[in-house]
């Protein structure tokens, strides 16, 4: 399973929100939503947020096993 866990913390230490994200990047509410539940986006999505955020992509998703 993904998670965008890192994500957020990476917002929180930037001291952003899930606006400030949008407005950097270009997502859709939408995008941000399925994010916020772990739901798989599209690759180029999240290029743009490590592009934006110049973080790396660990910085943004990790893999759990839901074993």
């Amino acid at each position: 399973m993904i998670s965008y866990t890192p994500l957020w913390h990476t917002l929180i230490n930037k001291g952003m929100n899930k606006g400030d994200l949008k407005n950097m990047t270009g997502l859709s509410f939408g995008t941000i939503a399925s994010m916020g539940k772990n739901e798989p986006v599209n690759l180029k999505q999240i290029d743009r947020i490590c592009k934006a955020l110049h973080c790396k992509i660990e910085d943004v998703i990790e893999y759990k096993d839901e074993n």
